[in-house]
């Protein structure tokens, strides 16, 4: 089943060309890197994955589907809908600080719907058994490590399920063991069907958690054997 379907699309960042012909698709349980230098616009993409920013067709052939959703055309009233069936992790966490973690995830689930009490409850335990941090709900933000922090990210990226995580960056601001074990968590969770893009400059991962390579280069995207040495 195909999730990202984008074919000869131009990406601008404000009057900024960022990238053209873009092409490349992400099936059911894929794992993708994607790479490149500061600048080259690995961010830009992921954002019109999310629709964050637009793209721009090229010709007749082109097109941008995520999740079915035409990205090229959606109406802006239909985005929060398609963002309910992807997760996002940020490299800079992006947890509400004056709530505790059980409920930084309460809000989430409330925000898309959920209304069910116990399901609530329910359902934060087990994204946060997933990640391994069932015993830490009540905890603060700010009395957690980075790592923790991270983790929180992902079982709030789990809640509903999604079919696709976007991840930014996310062992970026964390040492390399805890880089590990956040990569680890990841490339678990694809196992069950869902896919994963993530960004990332750390070239280590590439070989301990095999996955797709793309890479930003030249305002291009060009897919790479994962075998052949890369650097960046």
């Amino acid at each position: 089943m195909t999730l990202i379907d984008y074919r000869g699309i131009e990406i601008h960042q404000e009057d900024m060309y960022v990238l053209g012909d873009v092409t490349f698709t992400v099936g059911q349980g894929d794992f993708v890197y994607l790479i490149g230098k500061v600048g080259a616009g690995k961010s830009t993409l992921i954002k019109t994955l999310y629709g964050e920013l637009d793209v721009i067709c090229q010709g007749p052939e082109s097109h941008a589907y995520v999740l079915g959703e035409d990205m090229s055309s959606i109406k802006r009233n239909r985005i929060p809908k398609l963002r309910r069936r992807l997760g996002v992790i940020f490299q800079d966490f992006q947890l509400l600080t004056d709530r505790n973690v059980h409920e930084n995830l309460k809000f989430v689930l409330e925000s898309t719907g959920w209304k069910d009490k116990r399901m609530i409850s329910q359902r934060i335990m087990e994204v946060l058994s997933l990640v391994g941090m069932d015993t830490k709900g009540y905890k603060m933000p700010h009395e957690l490590s980075g790592g923790e922090q991270q983790r929180i990210c992902i079982a709030r990226a789990l809640l509903n399920d999604p079919e696709l995580i976007l991840a930014d960056e996310p062992t970026g601001n964390l040492d390399p063991e805890t880089g590990r074990q956040i990569i680890g968590i990841l490339h678990k969770v694809r196992e069950s069907g869902t896919a994963v893009v993530m960004i990332t400059h750390n070239l280590q991962w590439l070989t301990e958690f095999p996955g797709r390579v793309m890479e930003c280069r030249d305002r291009c995207l060009h897919e790479i054997d994962n075998n052949t040495n890369v650097s960046i």
